[in-house]
């Protein structure tokens, strides 16, 4: 397939509205678990982040399976589990970079946004993490995951 047809492909302006409607819905998950463990219960952000990720990309999976790629990939069970699967490998791939920038912004850059005595950078840094891994999940997962380009 032409490197234009792959492009036309994932350029669905209705499929990337889902998608990342669905990640907003993820984000918001992952910011309350992430916000929760790391400003109140003093958990260190790397592991809030992985609480928070494993939670947030099976209930995108759910939702990304039934509704934002609903129309490709088959609904047998062993077919959704193949999915999944390749959904979490993919999201490795995302939210090694989304660690990534955790890491570098928690670690590497000195910054602080104190509100009501609770710091909230962690919190500032994990949603720029998010933002920079979602461009290549939503590739990852439309060729890889639901190969919407074997239609």
């Amino acid at each position: 397939m032409a490197i234009e047809s792959k492009l036309d492909i994932l350029i669905d302006h209705t499929r990337i509205s889902r998608f990342v409607s669905v990640g907003i819905v993820g984000a918001t998950i992952e910011t309350i678990i992430v916000a929760i463990l790391t400003g109140f219960l003093g958990i260190n952000p790397l592991v809030a982040k992985a609480v928070g990720a494993e939670t947030s990309i099976s209930t995108m999976f759910v939702v990304n399976d039934q509704w934002t790629f609903a129309n490709v990939g088959g609904s047998r069970l062993v077919l959704v589990v193949r999915r999944w699967i390749k959904s979490h490998a993919v999201r490795v791939v995302g939210l090694s970079v989304a660690f990534s920038v955790l890491y570098l912004l928690t670690s590497v850059v000195e910054f602080s946004i104190p509100v009501a005595g609770v710091e909230l950078w962690p919190t500032v840094a994990n949603l720029t993490g998010i933002g920079v891994g979602m461009s290549i999940n939503y590739i990852a997962e439309s060729l890889f995951t639901w190969q919407v380009d074997s239609k």
